[in-house]
């Protein structure tokens, strides 16, 4: 008998809206934890100055599985690669960089 598996095993669908905590982030005069989904924890994240994106940590409800490695807790260059797999995340991208002028 063999085990059926469907789409791809080493990165299966992320579950966009399972709980996530965004941490290490400083909001006001503190730092608190901001809960939400992971879709929005995410979209948090790439609002943020790259100062405060070296620093967070962002934590989701379950490890997911990015790549074939189960991650509990993922930090910058890991949130970063999930940033490029969210919904729309191309159509979000500004055409040109902020301080670049517009042909």
């Amino acid at each position: 008998m063999t085990e059926a598996v469907w789409g791809d095993a080493a990165s299966p669908g992320i579950d966009w809206k399972m709980s996530a905590a965004l941490q290490n982030v400083v909001r006001g005069q503190e730092e608190l934890a901001e809960v939400t989904s992971l879709e929005g924890a995410v979209r948090a994240w790439r609002a943020l100055d790259p100062a405060h994106r070296d620093g967070a940590i962002l934590t989701p409800e379950r490890p997911l599985m990015l790549d074939g490695v189960s991650t509990a807790e993922l930090h910058g260059e890991h949130i970063a690669i999930l940033a490029d797999r969210l919904p729309g995340a191309q159509q979000d991208m500004p055409a040109t960089a902020p301080d670049t002028p517009a042909a």
